[in-house]
């Protein structure tokens, strides 16, 4: 039976939804409760596809927390001590997670449940939907103009957006295998 409120052993369910994107793009994870903020960055970049080339922040009950080194503004509290447990201690709490200040990323975070740790390791992706869109593409409007070039291969831009992406971008794509074998290997590397 889910817990409703953390404990130090805690797994939290955390669901993200990308923003302003139609059809729905969505991660389902697990992680401890114990996960720090920057380690959870750490992991939706992961669980998204996304290679952390840009700043970010998150957004807590009014409160921006971010890297004490990223020059946002100074109300920006340092998010490396700061615990998901504390911050958000009960089932349903929704928090933003922002991404790509250019390109505006925005990823609601929904506590679905929290429930005893059980077997095995963390954090995990355990579903989701397509693929999330590639680094600097333009926002929304760009990867709305993006999808639509990449899948008219006689559009005057195909060639060159192709080229770009450096690889067969599919948006349908999801490997929820290989994401877990990714954070496992960080988390075993102490990167998360």
């Amino acid at each position: 039976m889910p817990t409703r409120r953390a404990t130090s052993s805690a797994v939290y369910h955390l669901r993200l939804m990308l923003r302003d994107i139609e059809p729905p793009i969505w991660r389902l994870i697990e992680v401890p409760a114990q996960i720090t903020l920057v380690q959870l960055h750490g992991v939706i970049q992961i669980v998204m596809g996304w290679l952390d080339y840009h700043l970010h922040e998150f957004r807590i009950g009014g409160v921006r927390y971010g890297s004490p080194d990223s020059h946002l503004d100074d109300d920006t509290v340092d998010e490396r001590r700061r615990r998901l447990a504390d911050l958000a201690p009960t089932a349903d709490t929704v928090f933003e997670y922002a991404y790509d200040f250019g390109d505006s990323w925005e990823v609601e975070v929904r506590v679905e449940a929290i429930e005893a740790a059980g077997r095995g390791g963390y954090p995990k992706l355990l579903d989701g939907a397509r693929s999330a869109p590639p680094e600097d593409v333009g926002g929304t409007p760009g990867y709305e103009h993006f999808l639509e070039v990449i899948a008219d291969p006689t559009h005057e831009e195909h060639e060159d957006l192709v080229d770009w992406i450096g690889f067969e971008f599919d948006p349908e794509w999801l490997d929820i295998k290989g994401t877990n074998v990714a954070l496992e290997q960080r988390s075993e590397a102490k990167i998360l």
